[in-house]
């Protein structure tokens, strides 16, 4: 389990299995297979759509790892991680933006010089912010959920049919990980999530959508950045912790209602980022 957070998770998170999230990519690949006949994608295309976010989930896995190693809560580096990020980031920002290229939306081609770099900042902010999330007994996973669902009416076949399965298996996960939590997805589950929900967004062409499904975990990671700018500024936290769904733990919410409460925002900023873009690009 992770150290950080407050001090009553060392008690009532203590002895939670973790690393459940390795499951992800199997589950999903099983979807692909059984949906195989109505996905018109090539098989390079749903290669490539596997394959990032099962790079990242090996990322969060190799953190797990050095956790349950060494006993801690202590895996990879901040900087170790970042790098690794980045490292597998960076062939397939340039697979995309040197292939069908970056689409803010369909129509809307970024040039590739810009989409590499676009590409790397995204994603790896996508991936911690998801990461971060993770803190509350079906928080992350039930935000997904909820993006993946939205994803299956907005997006279009092939890509509807791959937020019907990612949306499948998150459900699926959280009816373990519901409060209390009989396991916990870990670094490699937030990772692998994390980048399915780029590799959808992009993919379909419709990367400006990351802004809606990925509402929640937005705000999750501009409160930490706000955070760490005010300690390093003002010497002052804003928030009693951050990221901010601990600051209203230590308000005295219970945690499931500050998971559901949470959902409902997401759904709310969801929808309407949603509708805002909708009425930008008509």
């Amino acid at each position: 389990m992770k150290a950080y957070g407050p001090q009553r998770h060392l008690e009532t998170k203590k002895g939670t299995p973790t690393m459940g999230g390795i499951v992800f990519p199997f589950a999903f690949f099983i979807g692909l297979v059984l949906a195989r006949p109505i996905i018109d994608l090539t098989d390079s295309e749903l290669f490539l759509v596997l394959f990032f976010p099962t790079a990242m989930a090996i990322i969060g896995l190799v953190d797990d790892g050095m956790k349950f190693m060494r006993h801690s809560s202590e895996g990879l580096s901040s900087l170790q991680k970042l790098t690794l990020q980045i490292f597998f980031c960076f062939p397939w920002a340039l697979l995309v933006s040197f292939g069908e290229g970056l689409s803010l939306w369909p129509g809307q081609v970024f040039s590739a010089g810009i989409s590499v770099p676009i590409l790397l900042f995204m994603s790896v902010g996508v991936l911690n912010a998801v990461n971060i999330t993770d803190g509350l007994d079906g928080l992350a996973s039930g935000a997904f959920s909820i993006s993946m669902i939205a994803g299956a009416f907005f997006f279009k076949t092939p890509w509807m049919v791959l937020s019907v399965i990612a949306a499948a298996v998150s459900l699926a996960f959280m009816w373990h990980n519901g409060h209390p939590a009989k396991i916990f997805m870990g670094d490699v589950g937030a990772h692998f999530l994390g980048g399915l929900l780029i590799v959808l967004c992009v993919r379909s062409q419709w990367t400006i959508a990351l802004f809606p499904l990925g509402f929640i975990f937005g705000i999750e990671a501009i409160s930490v950045v706000i955070q760490l700018f005010s300690i390093w500024v003002r010497k002052k936290k804003i928030f009693l912790m951050s990221p901010i769904h601990h600051h209203f733990e230590l308000l005295g919410w219970n945690e499931t209602e500050i998971v559901l409460r949470f959902w409902l925002l997401h759904l709310l900023g969801m929808v309407f980022l949603l509708g805002l873009i909708l009425m930008i690009i008509a």
